[in-house]
């Protein structure tokens, strides 16, 4: 089982690097992006993980399919327990946050390596983010919400 590293892991405060686009379909990446959903895929109340959260310094985010569940409960991750997800994790790879809304709100937010913590923090509420999938296609997608909420948690992250 991968780990998922906690508060005080050096990696965490590291800026992380670029993938290079020519790295991105290689057997070494594809094991990066197997630990990192496996990582995610561990944890029912998980709503997306980075790869300094498996201790890889490396600019890469996924976000749990659950998320898009009609049945997904934020918060309630008793109830997401053993529920396998219709939709596909998504992976951002050199994720970039385009646009940015200027009105915030504050949510509640919790971190996989910052167990079992949990706090309010004020974030856009819209943003566009730029990125490449696990095939290396670049993409761009617009949130809002809760996804809004963790693109910016995990750029964070990176």
């Amino acid at each position: 089982m991968v780990t998922i590293v906690q508060n005080g892991n050096k990696t965490l405060r590291k800026i992380a690097k670029e993938v290079p686009l020519s790295d991105i379909t290689k057997p070494k990446m594809r094991k990066v992006l197997t630990d990192m959903n496996e990582a995610l895929n561990s944890q029912y109340d998980g709503v997306a993980i980075a790869a300094p959260q498996i201790d890889v310094s490396l600019r890469i985010f996924v976000i749990s399919g659950r998320v898009f569940d009609e049945d997904f409960v934020r918060g309630q991750g008793l109830n997401n327990r053993n529920k396998i997800s219709k939709h596909p994790n998504l992976v951002f790879i050199n994720p970039v946050i385009k646009k940015i809304s200027k009105d915030k709100k504050l949510l509640p937010e919790g971190c996989l390596s910052v167990r079992p913590l949990y706090g309010k923090v004020r974030r856009a509420t819209r943003v566009t983010v730029e990125a490449y999938n696990e095939k290396g296609k670049k993409f761009t997608i617009e949130a809002s919400g809760l996804l809004a909420h963790a693109f910016q948690h995990e750029i964070d992250h990176l």
